[in-house]
């Protein structure tokens, strides 16, 4: 079948009210050079008005943006060279699209190597408009009650829990709610963390994200069933006196083996995996509920590719408890600049495996009116241009979705 998608109209969303202006601080965490990206995620929804979803989405993100007014901004650097936000009230880029056919006759998508990210993802404006708003959406309506929204959203200014929780505001909006019964009222609170001290020399350029190697990366798609995650934490069970863990701990466990079975690195050289923790109950007092910025932090864990390639998943999965266990303690070193070296910045190496897990983020829960994500799809997906050698994506019907695999020469490892 031939897809095809026709752009109708584009253009951008303010605020359906009038917003502060000014400027308005980052956090540390934030201004991270490693931040300074786009995270580009799609959302496949198998209901929904056979035509009409973009401009309920219109409506309902020109309402949002008045209480979320920062994400309506513009990105800038202060005289110190220090990222912030300017509040503009310009808004959020949104197009409106149609495509060729029903979600039924691409399966929802459920194939990654089949989805084209390029047709369902907005492109940012045009040159001519000189703007370049912080979030971007596609609406893409199908030849059915089916449509996908496409989203681009500045990494700078929210994690994957601020994101969805921006996204959920505007489905409760869209919904019929108004402002005043929003179910989480955003807070900004980006002071939380004491800021580094000022640059001696003003720049007016920000140093650039981290240098990437040249992996050649492919697409993979492992679904990993429900039924084996459960054998495998019944196993860590029996092998722990009846100590539990999570379908992350299990999964990231046998992933991590047996990719370092597959590229069967010399015994003791070391290994590392590499995932972040949401750290907003870490602080004293914890982050406010409504916080949507970026507050997470690296959990690393090394070992010989022979411990790793040769234990049992049991084995693997307490390496991994041990380390988040030093969680609290290492972020509170991180804090008082007492670790040495930067944790956001480890070595992007192929003996490091990074995993990001996106099943407890609330995409999935989000709602305009006609339903959540299809759950027969994988509904967000990670386009990120910084190179991760895996990505975890949890999806509706308790599966376990890996993309992006680094995929070692000869056959690919079976995770059963």
């Amino acid at each position: 079948m031939d897809f095809s998608v026709i752009r109708s109209t584009q253009g951008l969303v303010p605020p359906s009210d009038p917003t502060p202006s000014g400027t308005m601080d980052l956090s540390v965490i934030d201004r991270l050079a490693v931040l300074r990206c786009n995270a580009r995620t799609l959302h496949v929804f198998k209901q929904g008005p056979r035509a009409g979803a973009a401009q309920v989405l219109r409506k309902a993100l020109s309402k949002a943006l008045v209480p979320y007014y920062p994400l309506a901004g513009r990105l800038k650097y202060s005289s110190q060279g220090q990222l912030e936000i300017a509040c503009s009230g310009d808004g959020v880029w949104l197009v409106e699209a149609s495509a060729n056919c029903t979600l039924d006759a691409v399966n929802y998508f459920d194939d990654v190597m089949s989805i084209p990210h390029d047709m369902l993802l907005p492109h940012h404006p045009p040159e001519t408009e000189a703007i370049d708003p912080l979030v971007l959406i596609q609406v893409t309506q199908f030849a059915c009650d089916g449509f996908v929204i496409g989203l681009v959203f500045c990494h700078s200014i929210c994690d994957g829990l601020g994101a969805a929780q921006f996204l959920n505001a505007v489905g409760e909006l869209a919904r019929g709610l108004d402002l005043q019964h929003l179910s989480v009222s955003p807070v900004w609170f980006r002071d939380f963390l004491p800021a580094p001290p000022p640059q001696e020399e003003a720049c007016a350029i920000a140093p650039p994200p981290p240098a990437l190697p040249d992996y050649q990366l492919e697409h993979a798609n492992i679904d990993i069933p429900l039924h084996y995650i459960n054998q495998l934490k019944q196993e860590f069970r029996d092998n722990s006196m009846g100590q539990t863990c999570s379908a992350f701990e299990v999964v990231a466990a046998s992933l991590w083996s047996r990719r370092t079975r597959a590229i069967k690195m010399d015994p003791n050289t070391e290994v590392k995996l590499v995932f972040f923790a949401n750290c907003r109950q870490l602080l004293h007092p914890p982050l406010p509920k409504g916080f949507y910025g970026n507050c997470f932090f690296p959990v690393t864990i090394a070992a010989s590719s022979e411990t790793v390639a040769l234990g049992s998943n049991s084995d693997v999965v307490k390496l991994i408890q041990e380390a988040k266990a030093t969680l609290p303690n290492e972020f509170a070193k991180w804090i008082k600049g007492e670790l040495g070296v930067d944790p956001f910045a480890p070595p992007l190496l192929y003996t490091t495996l990074f995993i990001s897990e996106w099943g407890r983020l609330g995409f999935n829960q989000i709602d305009y009116g006609w339903g959540t994500t299809s759950p027969c799809s994988s509904n967000t997906r990670l386009q990120h241009h910084t190179c991760w050698h895996c990505g975890v994506t949890a999806i509706a019907n308790e599966r376990y979705s890996f993309d992006d695999m680094v995929r070692p020469e000869g056959p690919s490892p079976s995770l059963s």
